[in-house]
C-alpha cells in the first residue's frame, strides 16, 4: 500500500516525546524532530512535505518540498513525492486516486468547516474519478468528551457523530461524522484509538506530547 500511520515508537526523541515523533511545533528538539522525519523519509524512499496546520480548510497543491505550506490538507500530482497529516488525536485522513493523493487534517473544527469534502473537490478538478480514502487512528466516541454547546453544534450537522449514548456523557464520534462526507469514496477505516493505546500520541491522554503522521504518495 502506497501509504503509512505511524505511531510514537522508533524515534530518537526523548519524554515526553518519546520517540518518533514529527511534530515541530510541540517543544521537541528541532533535530530530533528532523532525524525522525529523515528516517521517514528513508523507509518510504522519497521526500515527504509536512504541513502547518491551523484548523481551517485551505487545500494546498505541493508539487515539490519546500517551505511548509499553512493549510489543513496538501494535495500532490507528482509521483516520488510524499505529503503528510501529523494529528495526536484528530483524524489523519489520505486520499488516493490515479492522478492524486492528498492528506487532510479532520479534527472537530475541520469536520464542520468541510475540509475532506473541499480536498475530495479539488482532486476531482484535478481529474481523479475513483477516489479511496483511508481513516487513521483517532481519538474514539467513547473517549472525545466535549462541553454542550461543541456537541450540540456538531451533532446538529453530524448526528451520526452522536456518541454520549455509550458513555452518559457528551462525546463526539468524528469517524461517524466524516463517513457522510466519504460516501463518494472507496472507504477504509483503519481507525483506532490514539488515548487507549499507549503506542501512540494523545495530547487529550498527555497534553504535552509528539505527533503521529499518515503519509500517502502516487
Amino acid at each position: 500500500m502506497p501509504f503509512i500511520f505511524t505511531n510514537r515508537l522508533g524515534g530518537v526523541s526523548k519524554d515526553p516525546f518519546t520517540s518518533a515523533n514529527l511534530g515541530d511545533h510541540v517543544g521537541d528538539e528541532a533535530a530530533s524532530v528532523l532525524e525522525n522525519r529523515a528516517q521517514l523519509e528513508s523507509q518510504i524512499g522519497m521526500p515527504i512535505v509536512f504541513m502547518n496546520q491551523v484548523h481551517g480548510d485551505t487545500v494546498v497543491l505541493v508539487e515539490e518540498k519546500t517551505n511548509t505550506p499553512t493549510c489543513d490538507a496538501l494535495i500532490t500530482t507528482e509521483r516520488k513525492l510524499a505529503v503528510a497529516v501529523m494529528v495526536a488525536d484528530c483524524i489523519p485522513l489520505l486520499l488516493k486516486s490515479d492522478v492524486a493523493v492528498a492528506a487532510v487534517h479532520v479534527g472537530r473544527k475541520g469536520l464542520m468547516n468541510g475540509v475532506a469534502r473541499k480536498t475530495i473537490d479539488a482532486m476531482r478538478d484535478l481529474g481523479a474519478e475513483v477516489i479511496h480514502s483511508y481513516i487513521g487512528p483517532n481519538i474514539c466516541g467513547s473517549c472525545y468528551e466535549v462541553g454542550a454547546d461543541i456537541f450540540s453544534e456538531v451533532v446538529s450537522k453530524y448526528p451520526s457523530s452522536d456518541s454520549s449514548s455509550r458513555t452518559g456523557k457528551a462525546t463526539l464520534d468524528l469517524v461517524s461524522g466524516l463517513k457522510t462526507d466519504l460516501k463518494d469514496t472507496v472507504l477504509l477505516d483503519l481507525s483506532s484509538c490514539v488515548l487507549e493505546d499507549k503506542n501512540s500520541f494523545s495530547y487529550r491522554r498527555d497534553g504535552i506530547t509528539g505527533r503521529q503522521a499518515g503519509v500517502i504518495w502516487l
